[in-house]
């Protein structure tokens, strides 16, 4: 949801605010720097860790006035941002309800906001949970040669997956330190700073998208005191006119704001015109308790493709009790995505580009490298068979038997093993591999995929004649792919003989 400006001490002198908004930027971006390890490390994170990270961040205390909570749990967002760019590849690369238990996961790490000031109140300033955005973007079906826009990016919990899935980018977000910050997180990206109920008015023409991803605020207008109870759908039909025809637009707003509802038929009815729903669902006001507030949300895709009968909605799969629910509906209800019409767009003067978009200091770059990896720790075992453990089946339950690696997270789903090959226990390995060690703790590589890791080490430590390793094989399946195996088997070699991986599907 959009951030509004609450610095209204900064805004009395212009140039002073800019330069308040970067620096107060950056002092987040320091804290969300701070708080990282704990996350990597899968610990929660405490009101103690949080005021330390931003005092130091910031010089002096929230009691002196230097940092609010909001500004806090906007840091927490960031370092679960920095997290994503970290390691969200190996992430979403996972299949979809695998990937969404461990953005839950670490989702749970973060406090609960529990302080707000009195402009977040008014204005509903309550970021996209991470596992709700996570949902969203499958449903947005986003890929590579995607433009994505996100009117109300906040700190950009929904924009890290069109990142994710190499998209293009284009941010907008009204609240100046939040526009400033969102610099920071995606240093390539353009970032404006626009009302987005009018963002089809206010971006530059040759802007675009062929996905948009919205989280407006549900009736919160800016520079308008009273309630506006159609603030969302101002959002959405000004974020739709900027589609692109065929372009798809996914939609995070309040339950209420559905289509069959008799006080929003007849504006859906005309949003119709131009797009049609294929799918909405509500969600249960727990998905947003992290963040602050119970109230029930609701997930509506669109196509920006004339519904052919702009009065008739697609029937409400329900309400989703939790995010893997909603994602199981998404999964089997949202049909594949259209083609997009390209529009013809005139070549764009700079000079009219008046979106005040800023580029961030390239000193302020967060750092995308990998920790430094350690040797992996695990345990030598003897393996004794199970009495009556060979019956009738051909196939076995499968576990690690030679090792134990202390901290490793099971296989998010059943593996098995021949019968014949469960009988009898693989050779112990001597081979150390160093990988960072969030990819165990954070269940990022599960127990067979880091032992996988350890065989492949194995076989390929030693140099043989004439240049040549030893040669490993692995089979897989989609939940368990084996080219995670040889990825992670390469970084984690200390030596540098000369070999070949062979991916056959």
């Amino acid at each position: 949801m959009t951030h509004i400006l609450s610095d209204a001490a900064l805004c009395a002198a212009p140039l002073a605010a800019a330069s308040g908004f970067a620096e107060r930027a950056d002092a987040l971006l320091t804290a969300a720097r701070s708080l990282l390890p704990a996350i990597e490390a899968g610990c929660a994170i405490d009101a103690v860790q949080i005021r330390a990270a931003m005092t130091e961040a910031f010089g002096a205390s929230d009691s002196e006035g230097a940092w609010d909570w909001k500004s806090a749990y906007d840091a927490c967002e960031a370092a679960e941002i920095l997290f994503l760019r970290r390691y969200g590849q190996a992430i979403v690369g996972r299949a979809a309800l695998n990937a969404l238990a461990l953005i839950e996961r670490i989702a749970a790490l973060m406090p609960t906001h529990t302080r707000r000031s009195e402009t977040s109140q008014a204005l509903q300033q309550f970021s996209t949970p991470p596992g709700l955005a996570f949902v969203a973007a499958v449903a947005a079906s986003i890929s590579p040669g995607d433009h994505v826009l996100e009117p109300s990016a906040g700190t950009g919990m929904l924009a890290v997956h069109a990142m994710l899935a190499r998209a293009g980018l284009t941010l907008n977000e009204l609240g100046e330190t939040r526009a400033d910050l969102l610099r920071l997180l995606f240093p390539d990206v353009p970032v404006s700073g626009h009302d987005a109920a009018s963002i089809d008015d206010r971006l530059p023409s040759a802007v675009r998208p062929s996905v948009v991803l919205i989280n407006p605020p549900f009736s919160a207008v800016a520079h308008v005191e009273r309630t506006m109870k159609d603030a969302a759908l101002r959002h959405i039909a000004s974020a739709l006119a900027r589609l692109e025809p065929g372009g798809r637009l996914v939609a995070i707003t309040g339950a209420s704001c559905a289509p069959d509802a008799p006080v929003w038929r007849d504006a859906f009815a005309r949003l119709q015109e131009t797009g049609r729903i294929l799918f909405t669902a509500a969600i249960d006001g727990k998905v947003y308790a992290k963040h602050g507030t119970t109230i029930d949300t609701r997930l509506t895709v669109i196509d920006k493709l004339p519904a052919e009968d702009p009065s008739q909605f697609p029937e409400s799969a329900g309400v989703a009790p939790d995010t893997a629910t909603l994602l199981a509906w998404v999964q089997a209800q949202v049909p594949p995505r259209s083609p997009t019409t390209p529009s013809p767009v005139a070549a764009l003067p700079v000079k009219a580009a008046r979106t005040r978009i800023r580029a961030a200091s390239t000193a302020s770059v967060p750092s995308t490298f990998e920790p430094e990896p350690v040797e992996l720790a695990y345990d030598i075992v003897d393996w004794t068979p199970p009495a009556e453990r060979l019956g009738d089946s051909i196939y076995e339950p499968y576990a690690l038997q030679s090792i134990a690696i202390p901290g490793a997270s099971a296989h998010p789903t059943p593996l098995v093993q021949s019968a014949a090959m469960a009988s009898v226990a693989p050779p112990k390995p001597s081979y150390r591999p160093h990988l960072p060690p969030q990819l165990v703790t954070l269940g990022i590589l599960s127990d067979a995929q880091v032992e996988s890791v350890i065989y492949a080490g194995e076989a390929h430590g030693g140099c043989r004649p004439r240049g040549c390793s030893q040669w490993f094989a692995r089979a897989g399946t989609a939940d368990a792919p084996p080219s995670r195996i040889p990825a992670w088997g390469c970084r984690s070699s200390k030596k540098r003989c000369p070999f070949r991986f062979v991916l056959s599907t």
